[in-house]
């Protein structure tokens, strides 16, 4: 056992190798908020073209309940294919439940009702309201299938055709990935569901854990379910980029990483980690490229290697570390997602599993081309680009225009980082951020003019403004003071259920009272 010795005391045990590893999975249990579940089996599932068939085939084996829950689901073809498959199961008295989200769905209306016809129950989450204007940025943005409680996908796909590409108009399949999952995560995942379910409004749903049938794998899983303002993705990830030794590869669709986190990749790459980042290709706006672009020189000076991809989007959210751990699901690496928004990923230790998860990120930068830093300390693309290998015929893939409210999210988040950068001087500016400072300059100096001269321009809206805000806080102290006590508790997003309630004793399986028929 090893000892640190102190003048004057005792010495102090540190811990063997037999306790390192229970100390690393208190660690990760304490960051993630997310306990861990040792029988289980992990299928990685890559892009639309086998995502969405194994959903579908799950569907429509389906005897007792489909929890289905996604942040876009599309009026298109590839929507109205899973909401008739979900239609066709409730018609066969399988109880469906499935949660969309206001923002990234709010053309899906109609293409609802066969399912509402046939029985489904479906939540909105979080559509606007007037006694909660800054609501809305709160999102639901989690993907995942549960199906009788046997089987689950967690993934970063949304139900839209954009995943599939189209390639008349050289718009190739989007790069995502997803993962099957059997055993006692599924229990997690289904609880993942009932805390959105539960914030959309209405009667709970009731979450079954009890004992799930016995799996030959024994994979070890934790399912992470990011609730706003719980940062434990946040965590883990931290945890993660200062445990790393060997490598640590990820891939994410908007990243904007946090001081902090940066930080923690640029000295992981310095103490000798092979650190790597894959992000979409520079966005079709020429003037924001180079400005994305800068974001990275921290990283680059550092010896953490970028690349972007060529095809039409990469929209995975993943990591693999050490050859033992992986990520897979919704989160991106940036405040949003870290701190706002419902996210759902599964955290997987299983070295057959990380083994396909970085031979495939291997196969992602076949198609990507690296950004390095020039002799003349400049970031931009490096001149050797990968082969096409068929982007839609040698044509060249085009950009995903759908993907530009994501970018413009993580852009602004990159623009006002550059901006408390000039205030502060908390890190260095490159030659890219100098014309958006001059931009926002002749903006602010334009107000401030404007302002001075025809005050009641800026006095009517920040009058309009304020109203709107005391208004809302009155009317949400007035429901405050009209509620009873006992019921201004709300429960813990993460809260587990107790060991009655584990172990069946004392409780109901409730999942099988109220969902199967």
């Amino acid at each position: 056992m090893t000892t640190l010795d102190l003048p004057g005391d005792a010495p102090i045990p540190l811990g063997d190798a037999a306790s390192d590893s229970d100390r690393f999975d208190r660690a990760f249990e304490r960051a993630a908020g997310a306990p861990l579940t040792k029988k289980n089996s992990v299928k990685l599932l890559l892009d639309a073209r086998e995502n969405f068939p194994a959903w579908l085939a799950s569907i429509a084996a389906a005897r007792h309940y489909i929890l289905f829950e996604s942040y876009i689901i599309a009026d298109d073809g590839v929507g109205r294919q899973f909401i008739d498959a979900l239609a066709e199961r409730a018609r066969a008295g399988v109880r469906i439940r499935v949660v969309y989200d206001w923002l990234g769905s709010t053309k899906f209306s109609k293409p609802w009702e066969p399912l509402r016809a046939a029985g489904g129950e479906i939540r909105c989450f979080n559509p606007p309201s007037l006694e909660s204007p800054l609501a809305w940025l709160t999102r639901d943005h989690r993907k995942s299938i549960v199906v009788d409680g046997e089987i689950a996908y967690v993934s970063g796909l949304c139900v839209s055709s954009l995943w599939e590409g189209d390639r008349a108009k050289r718009l190739q399949p989007w790069r995502d990935t997803g993962v099957e999952l059997r055993g006692q995560s599924v229990a997690d995942i289904e609880a993942a569901f009932g805390q959105v379910w539960r914030a959309c409004g209405g009667e709970p749903l009731a979450v079954s854990y009890t004992p799930v049938r016995d799996i030959a794998s024994d994979i070890r899983v934790r399912v992470i379910a990011g609730v706003p303002n719980s940062a434990s993705t946040y965590r883990t990830d931290l945890l993660v980029a200062s445990l790393a030794r060997e490598h640590l590869w990820l891939t994410d669709a908007y990243f904007v990483g946090t001081s902090a986190y940066t930080q923690a990749l640029c000295a992981a790459a310095r103490d000798g980690v092979d650190v790597r980042l894959l992000v979409p290709g520079a966005s079709d706006v020429p003037a924001v490229s180079p400005l994305s672009r800068a974001g990275y020189r921290a990283l680059l000076e550092a010896g953490v290697r970028v690349f972007e991809w060529n095809g039409t989007m990469l929209h995975a959210k993943t990591a693999v570390a050490d050859g033992r751990w992986s990520r897979v699901g919704s989160t991106n690496l940036n405040l949003v997602s870290w701190m706002s928004n419902y996210e759902l990923d599964v955290a997987i230790e299983d070295a057959a599993f990380s083994a396909a998860m970085a031979a495939q990120y291997e196969r992602d930068l076949g198609q990507s081309t690296e950004i390095v830093l020039t002799r003349s300390n400049r970031v931009r693309r490096s001149e050797a680009r990968s082969p096409a290998a068929d982007p839609i015929a040698e044509g060249l893939a085009r950009r995903a225009v759908a993907g530009s409210a994501g970018r413009a999210a993580a852009g602004a988040v990159s623009v006002g980082s550059a901006l408390g950068a000039a205030l502060t001087n908390r890190r260095t500016l490159g030659s890219a951020e100098a014309g958006l400072l001059t931009a926002f300059a002749v903006l602010t100096i334009g107000i401030a003019v404007l302002a001075a001269w025809f005050p009641r321009i800026l006095a009517w809206p920040v009058a309009v403004l304020c109203g709107w805000l005391g208004v809302s806080w009155a009317w949400k102290a007035f429901t405050l003071w009209r509620k009873p006590a006992h019921s201004l508790r709300a429960p813990d997003a993460g809260e587990r259920p107790s060991k009655a309630a584990a172990t069946g004793e004392g409780a109901k399986p409730a999942i099988i009272d109220d969902l199967r028929p």
